[in-house]
């Protein structure tokens, strides 16, 4: 699945596909589908956080700073895979942004994992 986001004003391309958890491994040496679920426990931990929750809650309900490296690293594989030519530095290609708002991003990155990842066929009953 391929899909262009626009970050701090800027098109960018990115593709999810199976190849996606090796160039994560490899890369960064973590397992990708550990960290797209607790990074998709914290954004909804987020986003099921009330109107009225107390301080406490709201700053339990921050992303950590392993939650954000999770992203940086997810986005950067995802736009790499989609264009070779971006750097093969990410601290290099994050630094290509200015400041954006994590909330506008991530949605549309666990949306393309999550269809990446979803079953296209029924299994048959045997």
């Amino acid at each position: 699945m391929e899909r262009t986001i626009t970050i701090s004003g800027q098109d960018v391309k990115m593709r999810a596909s199976a190849l996606i958890p090796r160039l994560y491994r490899f890369r960064f040496g973590r397992d990708i589908i550990r960290d797209m679920a607790s990074l998709q426990k914290a954004y909804k931990k987020k986003q099921d956080l009330p109107e009225d929750a107390t301080e406490e809650e709201k700053i339990d309900a921050e992303f950590s700073v392993v939650d954000l490296m999770v992203f940086e690293n997810v986005a950067y594989i995802m736009a790499k895979h989609a264009d070779p030519s971006i750097p093969d530095d990410p601290n290099e290609w994050l630094d290509g942004f200015d400041m954006f708002s994590i909330y506008e991003i991530l949605p549309e990155i666990l949306q393309m994992w999550n269809l990446s990842n979803a079953q296209t066929s029924k299994p048959k009953k045997k």
